[in-house]
């Protein structure tokens, strides 16, 4: 009798042991960004109003200009929807035009910033980070040329004569 109850004991362990699985846990973990334009600042102006406007050129520093939030490393580009801005049959070639980003207030922790970067209707990097971040601010300046580049671009009766074009900011994984 001793025997048979140990047996059932022992087969018992055995098919407590068989009754155990295994469960596979996995964390997929997908890549987003998002990229938001500060709406205050959805119409940039670079205007020229003076004659030492048209002879060194002017810019719109734009403080806190994009707001990012991404997973991982990433990258800003910017490209202009033509490569002139127009106004009727006359335009200013988009290449005349920098742009210039910088840190923001709540900046992204070693960021690299493209200088002086001139708008293109070909994606331009502006902004490239190994690591991610939320809510990080990016600021930008925009600055058309000087040298009297835009002499003969003002139209008489226009006041003020507007060139303008559609810009695409956009943040990508990396």
């Amino acid at each position: 009798m001793k025997k048979l109850i140990f047996a059932s004991f022992a087969l018992a362990g055995f098919v407590s042991l068989n009754a155990q699985q295994a469960v596979t846990l996995n964390v997929r973990l997908k890549p987003i960004q998002t990229l938001i334009v500060n709406t205050a600042q959805k119409i940039v102006n670079l205007d020229y109003v003076t004659k030492d406007d048209y002879v060194n050129g002017v810019s719109s520093v734009n403080a806190d200009h994009l707001s990012i939030y991404s997973t991982g490393g990433f990258q800003v580009k910017v490209k202009s929807a033509n490569a002139a801005l127009q106004n009727g049959a006359k335009n200013i070639q988009a290449n005349t035009i920098q742009i210039k980003a910088s840190a923001g207030s709540e900046p992204v922790t070693g960021a690299q910033y493209a200088q002086n970067t001139q708008l293109s209707a070909t994606e331009t990097t502006l902004v490239t980070s190994a690591v991610g971040g939320v809510d990080k601010k990016i600021s930008i300046e925009y600055k058309g040329a000087g040298a009297n580049a835009y002499l003969d671009n003002y139209i008489a009766g226009q006041t003020p004569t507007v060139y303008t074009t559609e810009l695409t900011y956009t943040i990508i994984s990396q």
